[in-house]
């Protein structure tokens, strides 16, 4: 049975990608998408940094600087510039060159002072590519889900803190004993899918002091900036937005809403005491679906309720909104396991109400499987690998934002790098081997890096399709 299921997938997959194939010759896309086109892109786009020297202290190359940051947070390694210094001693070559392009290796000093007057915005274009590539060549059609959408989930994080470094655009926190707490936070938007492990990262929002404003940066107000930004392309995508429950409030809806998008937003009882006490007054008009499933030991009964045409909001403007709710009991004990609800501008029916409860529940991956694996699991996201007076923390988090998307998109374009990441249990135990071989053995190529890894790993290498 395990055998038949193998093949199953192993066909649909090959029929996936077949289709893609056949997509790219259609739309005469370039047949090359992966490490080498991505990083093509990234030296193209390092030509508008702006390089505010001038007179004679130009010796140092922006472009290996932006090359340099890059390439540490792409291999998670602090320490991978001086490692291939020491290897160009050495052995005369080194994989900074190889693998990234970089002429020459600069000091970390050097490189925290040339890309400190480098706008973190100038490398969004970056994630603009990647997407539309992963669009053009059918890849996000795996990501979607309700009403073919896209869902696109909202939330903040925190990324640096400290009582003494600080930087023009931290944000800054006044305690009663006199003292300040600067900090850097982040929308780190991501597209998500339930029982898809994968989150595709989207551009990110600072949280950040704003020009004529003397109200301190918020997060709700930080997200309002990303949907006005990319909205459009957000409507051409078909995008239905996840957030929790700070974001469940009528001026975000409707800012939702005039976008062209739709919205599943995380509903509680105790900050929607209007909504409730309706759903409370029609619970004769509430229905009901009850389904029992078996899950490890046990029977688990998930009851969904739901009710449609409810106030957000009380007054008259109030905007009428559609919730449901999701309670997992066990048969046995009782024991409540989950409990949630959801407001939707989606009309809700018997029909639906699994799907819609289940993408509103996928908001959590942008913390498991986004925030907690860039802080958690090699990405180092809250290490401070340098903070500068201006730029130079927002632009080092988003090239750190920007290697978790190519190692994203590698795993789901480059077969070489699937294969691999399959055969190895972690993330961690990857960038474990990264360094060492890096460290140690000199690449010509990415290809070449990892031809070595299959080999080493001792895999059948992945049949290559001719287009």
């Amino acid at each position: 049975m395990a055998n038949k299921e193998l093949k199953k997938t192993s066909s649909n997959s090959l029929v996936k990608r077949q289709e893609r194939l056949k997509r790219q010759k259609e739309q005469k896309l370039p047949k090359e998408f992966g490490f080498k086109s991505m990083l093509k892109k990234y030296h193209e786009l390092i030509k508008t940094f702006p390089d505010c020297r001038i007179g004679k202290n130009i010796s140092k190359s922006l472009k290996d600087a932006a090359l340099g940051g890059f390439a540490v947070l792409f291999s998670q390694n602090s320490s991978f510039l001086s490692y291939q210094k020491t290897m160009q001693k050495t052995q005369g070559q080194n994989n900074a060159a190889s693998l990234f392009g970089i002429k020459e290796i600069l000091s970390d000093n050097h490189i925290r002072s040339l890309l400190d007057k480098v706008p973190a915005a100038k490398v969004f274009p970056m994630f603009s590519y990647i997407l539309d590539e992963l669009n053009q060549r059918g890849y996000l059609d795996q990501f979607r889900s309700y009403n073919n959408h896209l869902l696109v989930a909202l939330d903040g994080t925190q990324y640096f803190s400290s009582n003494n470094i600080h930087c023009s655009n931290c944000s800054q926190t006044h305690h009663k004993d006199g003292s300040i707490t600067y900090s850097h936070s982040v929308i780190t938007p991501v597209i998500v899918k339930p029982d898809n492990e994968k989150v595709i990262s989207l551009i990110p929002e600072f949280i950040i002091p704003q020009d004529g404003h003397q109200k301190q940066d918020c997060e709700n107000e930080a997200s309002k900036r990303w949907l006005g930004s990319y909205g459009p392309m957000l409507k051409e995508l078909r995008v239905t937005i996840l957030g929790d429950d700070l974001y469940c409030h009528q001026p975000m809806c409707e800012r939702i809403l005039a976008e062209g998008l739709d919205f599943i937003l995380v509903c509680k009882e105790e900050s929607h005491k209007t909504l409730y006490e309706y759903v409370k007054l029609l619970k004769e008009d509430i229905q009901t679906v009850e389904i029992r499933r078996w899950k490890g030991k046990e029977v688990l009964v998930d009851t969904y309720r739901f009710l449609n045409g409810v106030p957000l909001r009380d007054g008259a403007d109030a905007r009428e909104v559609n919730w449901c709710e999701l309670i997992t009991t066990s048969e046995g004990s009782g024991k409540i396991i989950y409990k949630n609800a959801f407001v939707t501008n989606l009309k809700i029916s018997q029909e639906n109400v699994r799907q819609i409860v289940a993408d509103g529940r996928a908001r959590w991956k942008i913390e498991n499987e986004n925030n907690n694996t860039l802080k958690t699991k090699g990405y180092h996201l809250e290490h401070n690998f340098g903070h500068g007076k201006k730029n130079l923390s927002m632009l080092l988090l988003t090239f750190n934002l920007l290697a978790f998307l190519f190692h994203t998109v590698l795993d789901m374009v480059d077969e070489k790098y699937k294969l691999i990441r399959q055969e190895l249990p972690t993330r961690k135990i990857f960038f474990q081997d990264l360094r060492s071989l890096t460290k140690y053995i000199y690449f010509a190529s990415w290809e070449s890096l990892m031809n070595y890894m299959i080999k080493g790993l001792k895999l059948e290498f992945p049949r290559v399709i001719d287009t």
